[in-house]
């Protein structure tokens, strides 16, 4: 494993967002879930797509907060336009279980 300078560490801007829809996305290769977050007002809402279907139905997504790097560029994938990159830990068969904080947090906070 490589080491990196704090300095690299902080060009990663990670964010608690909540999840305020989650929609089929029958278009992706893999299995996935087409999900719009609020980030609150200085980032505001942006999309993305992510692969959870395993351990997340529809559902139980709305009102979840879970953390993201927003300041990677959009990214296409089919036709969603990704904003943001959703974090998660494969779980012992790969599956993608959320990163998200233990205790409500404002919206937008960033992670350090």
């Amino acid at each position: 494993m490589s080491t990196i300078a704090f300095d690299d560490f902080l060009k990663v801007d990670i964010r608690v967002g909540r999840i305020v829809a989650a929609e089929p996305f029958p278009e992706a290769r893999k299995p996935a879930y087409r999900l719009r977050v609020d980030f609150g007002p200085e980032i505001g809402e942006r999309k993305s797509s992510a692969q959870i279907t395993r351990h997340y139905s529809l559902e139980e997504l709305p009102g979840r907060l879970v953390l993201a790097v927003v300041n990677f560029p959009a990214r296409q994938i089919g036709p969603v336009r990704s904003e943001v990159l959703v974090l998660g830990i494969p779980d012992a068969d790969g599956e993608v279980v959320l990163l998200t904080p233990e205790r409500d947090v404002p919206l937008g906070g960033r992670m350090f």
